[in-house]
């Protein structure tokens, strides 16, 4: 990236796109104060997107719980009429205010999702208070961003102001695109995908639309494939829209179709996309609950993907590497990747939707500090499990922090529920933060029926959602008869772990692995016997998805498949795709009476 290069000027919200936009990231000026104090003056200049714990941000600065940091710039932008101006925040972390010459016109509490700010009566009819003399509308924009990270109940993931081993360096601030977009005073803000179901053979897609408008504007919707149109459909926002797809075509790894979709409401227009597939939990013909695509039994083999970077921690350098990372675990055989305690930039769910790749999605926890017998402990015995009625145990005893929990995770839902790659929810993993699950899995199934749900990820598990998902790192993998008999389906949703420090890459002085090597070549030969000897013997007794642990190495982790600057495969490559494409062999024919073998 050159000096005055703008970072990620791809649109950032391919599922509801326009044409005309303005990307605001680059170089925005930047202090840190007291907490709620207003800035005397600026410390230089950060490059926004990136936080300032960061290198890329050019700062390299730890936000503390008892800070602000403010960021400034000019907006040239001037009030259209019969227009409004929006103004999108990717993900401010944790919590900000935004100002428009010096006013306050919105509030957010949350690191990881989206929002929006009309701003369009800030703006006024001329210039604002940072336009110098004849400079026309220029406004001044100012973030006040406030992050306690783990010393309260708000969503933090995995981040540590004391970080190591599994918990990584608390990052704060603007974290994802910021950009403007000016759209007719009725335009779409939302749609909400449907597509036929492959169970059923049910041929109807549907399009629920919704808009700011003052009247029941009619909105029209095409969809298309190949420049040409496959269906169409009219009527009023909020409704849903029926369109029938004559023979669709279904979306799979191997086939990930899509279809091109564009909505109009008035002069407001805006285009999307769909991929027409179906997931769900059914017995295989010898009656073990398996989970299927498009009505057939489907492996998911898949890698636990943290989503952090060498030098920007949450943001990945640009675009590029988050489709990277995607092509490199389907070129290894993988066919899943379980995005874990984070909500990415909507690119990169973008990018598994087009590559073909199916998505595990965590919700990102929080709570107060944890308690390691509940946390820490059943990685020794994981089938022990404790209620999460207990919130005091599991660090949910503030009930603010739990409503925060559920509001965020119904968000989360909505965010990402048009996206065909993702297939399924996991709410809570390894006790974190964890409070009735079972209740917040069927929470999720009412928002959102057509997808599969991992309640309780590694332990803890309170009998509920559709998978038995285990972590197994210190034991054997040997499914037991007696795990599928609540007619759920078996996972390890986490394994492996193993760390390798490959020379000519830099890692912390700690080093944290389950299993740790000094060579490629024994790396890879512990690798091929764990699957050989416990994995693959395990999928005719019922295994139908593993996650690997895990995609780069991550600070202290050295148990990446890549290094942490993705530039080496640690394992021989040939290896890993060659037990993925057994994993693949053995589980078709698992999953076929018995009498046809």
């Amino acid at each position: 990236m050159t000096k005055d290069a703008v970072p990620f000027p791809e649109y950032p919200r391919p599922q509801l796109r326009r044409e005309n936009f303005t990307i605001l990231n680059g170089r925005w000026d930047y202090a840190f104060t007291a907490a709620g104090v207003s800035p005397q003056s600026w410390g230089g200049s950060i490059l926004v997107p990136f936080s300032p714990e960061a290198e890329l941000s050019g700062v390299g600065r730890q936000l503390q719980p008892d800070e602000s940091l403010w960021y400034r710039r000019q907006l040239d932008v001037a009030a259209k009429p019969g227009h409004r101006t929006l103004l999108h925040f990717g993900a401010v972390d944790q919590s900000c205010r935004v100002l428009i010459d010096g006013v306050e016109v919105a509030a957010h509490i949350g690191g990881y999702l989206p929002f929006t700010v009309d701003i369009t009566d800030a703006l006024g009819a001329g210039a604002g208070a940072g336009a110098s003399a004849g400079a026309g509308d220029v406004h001044e924009l100012v973030v006040e961003v406030r992050d306690v990270s783990d010393t309260s109940h708000h969503s933090v993931g995995k981040q540590r102001l004391d970080r190591g081993g599994i918990w990584y360096t608390a990052q704060s601030g603007i974290w994802q695109t910021v950009w403007l977009e000016i759209v007719p005073d009725e335009h779409i803000t939302g749609l909400r995908l449907r597509t036929p179901d492959a169970r059923t053979g049910a041929p109807h897609a549907s399009v629920e639309i919704t808009v700011e408008a003052a009247s029941a504007a009619p909105v029209a919707v095409t969809i298309s494939q190949d420049g040409q149109s496959v269906a169409t459909a009219h009527g009023i926002p909020g409704e849903n829209l029926q369109l029938q797809i004559a023979e669709p075509r279904l979306w799979t790894p191997e086939d990930p179709h899509l279809y091109d979709i564009e909505v109009t409401l008035g002069d407001d227009r805006v285009t999307s996309y769909a991929g027409v597939r179906s997931v769900g939990v059914q017995p295989d013909a010898n009656g073990i609950a398996r989970l299927h695509l498009n009505g057939d039994p489907y492996p998911h083999i898949g890698v636990l993907d943290q989503g952090y970077w060498e030098r920007g921690l949450y943001t990945p350098p640009d675009d590029a590497a988050l489709e990277a990372d995607v092509t490199v675990m389907k070129n290894l055989g993988f066919t899943m990747i379980r995005k874990h305690i984070k909500i990415e930039p909507l690119r990169w769910y973008h990018h598994c939707d087009r590559l073909g790749i199916l998505v595990w999605q965590d919700a990102v926890n929080g709570g107060e500090r944890y308690k390691p017998w509940v946390i820490t402990a059943p990685v020794i015995s994981p089938h022990v499990g404790i209620s999460d009625h207990r919130y005091g145990a599991f660090g949910r005893a503030d009930a603010e922090g739990r409503a925060e929990f559920l509001t965020e995770l119904d968000a989360t839902v909505d965010l990402l529920r048009n996206s065909p790659a993702v297939v399924t929810w996991v709410p809570f993993n390894e006790g974190w933060g964890q409070f009735d699950a079972a209740e917040a899995a069927e929470r999720v199934r009412r928002r959102d029926p057509d997808r599969v749900i991992d309640h309780a990820s590694g332990w803890h598990d309170q009998g509920a959602g559709d998978l038995r998902s285990l972590h197994v790192y210190f034991q054997p993998i040997r499914p037991a008869r007696w795990w599928r008999r609540d007619g759920r389906v078996l996972v390890v949703s986490e394994y492996g772990g193993y760390s390798l420090r490959l020379p000519g890459h830099s890692y912390p002085e700690k080093v944290f692995g389950y299993r740790r090597f000094e060579t490629r070549e024994a790396l890879t030969d512990a690798y091929e016997k764990l699957h050989r000897r416990e994995v693959l013997p395990a999928i005719a007794r019922g295994l139908s998805a593993t996650v690997y642990t895990q995609l780069a190495d991550v600070e202290d982790e050295s148990n990446g498949l890549l290094t942490a600057d993705r530039s080496a495969v640690k394992p021989d490559p040939d290896v890993v795709r060659a037990l993925n494409a057994q994993f693949r062999e053995i589980f078709e024919e698992s999953v076929k009476e018995s009498a046809e073998r």
